[in-house]
């Protein structure tokens, strides 16, 4: 087991008074720097900094920040919510440390796709099945992890639009699990 201890810390963003939204900070005992090649390997969409060090991923609209000795998640509905995100967090650690030996890790630092960038592979109709205004809307959401590629129903029901989705399914690398099934 990688993190055994740490102390918690909850609270609503002083940049945000009022604001129904939490974050949280685990202050680690120990240096994990260690983890964060192979959590680049397994998280989908997770951007390191191995000069820095860090490692930042989205999850369901939620940011995570790694460092050696704290992880930050922000953008919570509640106290408990951010508790439990926490723990997660931290049993994912553990779980890939591990199995660190059946990880290849990967030391390159990644760049998440754009917003534009997504958009311009979309069908880009407009035709609000996915839930939202435009098909530029639905882009930024997807490029920070609030949709999922699949609420494109044109993109997957439409032949037209296959080489568009298969140039996004590569971009997102929608294929590769971003976590094991828990246990």
């Amino acid at each position: 087991m990688l993190i055994d201890k740490y102390d918690l810390e909850v609270f609503t963003p002083s940049c945000e008074p009022g604001a129904e939204r939490f974050s949280a900070i685990a202050h680690l005992h120990h240096d994990i720097r260690e983890v964060f090649p192979y959590l680049n390997a397994i998280l989908r969409g997770a951007v390191y900094e191995p000069k820095v060090p860090s490692l930042q991923w989205r999850k369901a609209g939620h940011y995570i920040v790694f460092q050696p000795n704290q992880i930050a998640v922000s953008n919570m509905a509640n106290r408990e919510v951010a508790i439990k995100e926490v723990e997660e967090v931290i049993a994912l650690i553990n779980r890939t440390w591990e199995k660190r030996d059946k990880i290849e890790p990967n030391y390159k630092t990644r760049r998440r796709p754009t917003g534009f960038e997504l958009y311009k592979l979309l069908p880009r109709i407009n035709c609000k099945i996915c839930g939202e205004t435009s098909c530029f809307v639905f882009a930024n959401k997807l490029a920070v992890g609030q949709v999922q590629l699949e609420a494109c129903i044109p993109l997957f029901k439409e032949s037209q639009y296959t080489a568009q989705r298969e140039q996004l399914v590569k971009l997102l690398d929608v294929d590769m699990p971003a976590i094991w099934p828990r246990r």
